[in-house]
C-alpha cells in the first residue's frame, strides 16, 4: 500500500464539497484530519484546545495518509474562523510611529520606556484569504498592514518573556485593515477623547482582519523575531520590514497580554504593522485593490476591496 509521508506544519481551514473542514497541508497536498480521525477534534481550534497529546496523535495519523486534497479542490477559509479573541497592537514599529510625523513622541530606549498597545477585535473582522472586504459604510478612507500574528496553544496569564514562547501554538499573516476617517464624526461637538474612539471604531469593521492562509506551527517557524514581511498592493511593495524592528517582540507582547488578561488556547494576537501604510504616503486604497501580504516561513495572504457605498452613514446628519 502506497503511504504518504506528511509532516505536521500548516494547518488549514477550508470547504470542501460543501462542507467545512480542516486539514495539513503538504506540497503533496491537504490531508483532510476528519477523514483519517473520526473521533477527533472538528476544526483547528478543537485541536488547538485538545493540547500536545493530540498533536501527537495527529502526527501519528498523518505519516500515515493514504489520501491528500488537491489544494484546487478547497476554498481556503481563516485558518480559525472564530478565535476565542482578536487582539491587535498599536504602533510596535518605532518607523511606523515616525511616518505620522510624530517621533517627538518616541524615548530614545521605547523598549524600556513604553508598552504594548492593545485593543480588542470583534470576531465578526476576521476573515480569510481571497475574500474581499466590504466597504464599511461610516469610513471614506480605507487603509491596509500587514502584521505577524500568533496563536495561542494553552491558556496563559501572567507569564515572563523567558516563558511565553512555551505559550505559543503557531503563528499566520494578519492584515489589520484600518478606517481611517469616521463618517459619524461630521456634525458632532467634539469631546475628549473623541480621536482615540473614532481610531478604535476604524478597527473593528466586518471582515477588517484577514487571516491566513494557514497557521504554520512554532516549530517550524522557529525565531518570530527574523522573519521578512512584505505587503503589495495591485503588485506594488507598499511595506516591506523584517520583526526584528519591532520595539516588543512577540515573547514581551505575549508576557505583557498575559498580565493583562487570560489568553486562550486559538486568541489569535496582531502584533502590529511597519511603516509605509496608505496615510503615511497619501496612498490609501481604492475600490478593487488586491492587498497581499507575505510573510517568510508562512505564506501569503491575498484580498481585495470592495467598492464604496453610495451613502455613507452619519449618525449627526440632521
Amino acid at each position: 500500500m502506497f503511504i504518504i509521508i506528511l509532516r505536521i506544519m500548516k494547518l488549514s481551514t477550508y470547504l470542501h464539497d460543501g462542507r467545512q473542514s480542516f486539514g495539513v497541508v503538504s506540497d503533496g497536498g491537504i490531508c483532510d484530519i476528519p477523514s483519517h480521525w473520526r473521533a477527533g477534534p472538528r476544526s483547528v481550534l478543537e485541536l488547538i484546545q485538545a493540547g500536545p497529546e493530540a498533536m501527537k496523535k495527529l502526527s501519528g495519523l498523518t505519516g500515515k495518509a493514504k489520501k491528500l486534497l488537491p489544494p484546487s479542490e478547497v476554498r481556503l477559509l481563516a485558518p480559525i474562523p472564530d478565535p476565542p479573541k482578536v487582539i491587535g497592537l498599536a504602533v510596535n514599529y518605532v518607523e511606523h510611529h515616525r511616518e505620522f510625523g510624530r517621533a517627538q513622541d518616541m524615548p530614545e530606549d521605547p523598549k524600556r520606556r513604553t508598552t504594548p498597545r492593545p485593543f480588542i477585535m470583534p470576531q465578526t473582522a476576521v476573515t480569510g484569504p481571497n475574500t474581499e472586504i466590504p466597504w464599511p459604510a461610516y469610513s471614506r478612507q480605507i487603509d491596509y498592514e500587514i502584521e505577524l500574528a500568533v496563536v495561542i496553544g494553552r491558556p496563559c496569564k501572567c507569564v515572563s518573556p523567558q516563558q511565553a514562547k512555551e505559550f505559543i501554538f503557531g503563528y499566520t499573516i494578519a492584515n489589520d485593515v484600518s478606517a481611517r476617517s469616521v463618517t459619524h464624526s461630521e456634525g458632532r461637538t467634539p469631546r475628549p477623547k473623541d480621536d482615540f474612539f473614532d481610531w478604535l471604531h476604524g478597527k473593528w469593521a466586518d471582515c477588517f482582519c484577514p487571516i491566513g492562509p494557514y497557521v504554520v506551527t512554532a516549530d517550524e517557524v522557529g525565531d518570530p523575531r527574523n522573519l521578512d514581511l512584505e505587503l503589495t498592493v495591485n503588485g506594488e511593495v507598499r511595506q516591506k520590514a523584517n520583526t526584528r524592528q519591532m520595539i516588543h517582540d512577540v515573547y514581551e507582547t505575549v508576557s505583557f497580554l498575559s498580565h493583562l488578561m487570560t489568553l486562550l488556547p486559538g486568541d489569535v494576537i496582531a502584533t502590529g504593522t511597519p511603516s509605509g501604510v496608505g496615510m503615511a504616503t497619501g496612498r490609501l486604497l481604492k475600490g478593487g485593490d488586491v492587498i497581499t501580504c507575505r510573510i517568510q516561513k508562512i505564506g501569503e495572504l491575498t484580498n481585495m476591496l470592495g467598492e464604496p457605498p453610495s451613502d455613507f452613514y452619519a449618525p449627526c446628519r440632521p
